[in-house]
């Protein structure tokens, strides 16, 4: 199986190889454990990793662009021990999200990032030592813990830890076949109800999700088009991704865009955006037509409230249906996911774009460049490679 080519400067690289609702905690990202689980007495002998942890603290909520002002680097970190009830993780890969700017700008109270703490992200990591049933040394969870070399958790989160399959990569294991893979699946299989012949519009298209999505669509038969912001990503789409056509909303005019490659309209609109570009979509919708709220990357941070879509009406007199997704409420399908994703990848007809940034120190800038529009693919981040025995 072919691995990224990893490059200090975050650079891309493309891997070729060949509802049940659930209540949502009060705390976005982490919550207490369910309760301590015993386990038999441990060996009289183990060995511990040795050294600082690294870490960074989340110290200041953003008032405009994010940098790492809004961060602390700490590199006297004690590695901490598991308790009863927890394992003991070396970080390996970090996962970056939009959302996790909700986090940072609400406090606590409202389910955000407690200031002093380490920034939360989901990561592969492996095991060092567990005290918590299921768990052994040497397998690669999948979980939410942070911006440090180790960690320490009971797997509960606003979407608790997994095991990553055997022979999964870490890097793919939070990135294609991680909630990325599991919203794209998802999003256009169920929530979408795609049929063969239709065409799907997808914004943020060579986003993480967005990358994953639309080609999904394509094997599924629909006719996909994409919204992604500058002439590398749109080149990606349509060359490597294998679309019909990519708009570049950074040059082109979306409204004639749409216009001219959906003549008859648009039976689905895939939206990590929000703004100006939904209101777009929403006016082109076709009877039946079919809006997926994934994200609002044009409103997240927004020092005002957005307003509500000046098409919202287009709904009624198509007959259409606008539905929100969320991933945590398909947690306890993500082997289904990752089934066929991996099915799809190791038999080349799936493509998994990584932009990927090396180090934990260079953590605030990799989650900075992602807003700033400038990841082509799931923005990810190297900490350490994975041991030898992996």
């Amino acid at each position: 199986m072919a691995t990224p080519t990893l490059r200090n400067d975050a650079g891309g690289s493309t891997l070729h190889a060949p509802r049940r609702r659930r209540r949502a905690p009060s705390y976005i990202y982490h919550r207490p454990p369910f309760g301590v689980q015993r386990l038999p007495p441990e060996p009289a002998e183990r060995t511990m990793p040795k050294g600082s942890n690294r870490q960074w603290l989340f110290v200041q909520r953003p008032e405009g662009a994010i940098g790492k002002e809004n961060f602390r680097w700490v590199e006297s970190g004690a590695i901490p021990s598991p308790a009863d009830g927890q394992v003991l993780v070396r970080n390996l890969w970090i996962s970056f999200a939009p959302t996790s700017l909700l986090g940072m700008l609400s406090p606590p109270e409202r389910g955000g990032i407690p200031l002093g703490s380490v920034m939360p992200s989901q990561t592969a990591s492996v095991v060092v030592e567990s005290k918590l049933s299921g768990w052994a040394p040497g397998d690669l969870m999948v979980a939410f813990t942070g911006w440090e070399d180790y960690s320490v958790t009971d797997g509960h989160a606003f979407i608790d830890a997994y095991k990553a399959p055997k022979g999964i990569p870490p890097n793919l294991a939070v990135g294609t076949y991680g909630i990325t893979g599991l919203v794209a699946y998802f999003g256009v299989l169920e929530v979408a109800r795609p049929r063969k012949g239709e065409t799907i519009v997808v914004s943020a298209a060579a986003g993480g999700v967005g990358s994953v999505a639309v080609q999904i669509a394509r094997l599924q038969g629909l006719r996909v088009i994409g919204i992604a912001g500058g002439k590398a990503k749109c080149d990606w789409l349509v060359h490597e991704a294998g679309i019909e056509a990519a708009i570049d909303h950074r040059t082109e005019n979306v409204a004639a865009q749409l216009d001219a490659l959906c003549p008859e309209g648009i039976d689905i609109f895939f939206d990590n955006v929000g703004g100006p570009i939904l209101d777009e979509a929403l006016a082109r919708l076709r009877r039946n037509g079919r809006v997926i709220v994934c994200g609002g990357t044009a409103v997240y941070g927004s020092p005002t409230p957005p307003s509500a879509p000046a098409n919202y009406l287009q709904l009624c007199m198509v007959n259409g249906r606008m539905e929100g997704l969320l991933g945590r409420d398909y947690f306890d399908r993500c082997p289904e996911a990752i089934a066929a994703l991996r099915h799809w990848f190791e038999n080349g007809e799936l493509k998994s774009k990584e932009d990927v940034a090396m180090g934990l120190e260079n953590a605030p800038d990799a989650l900075a460049r992602m807003f700033r529009g400038e990841n082509v693919g799931k923005q990810l981040l190297k900490i350490a490679d994975a041991p030898a025995s992996f």
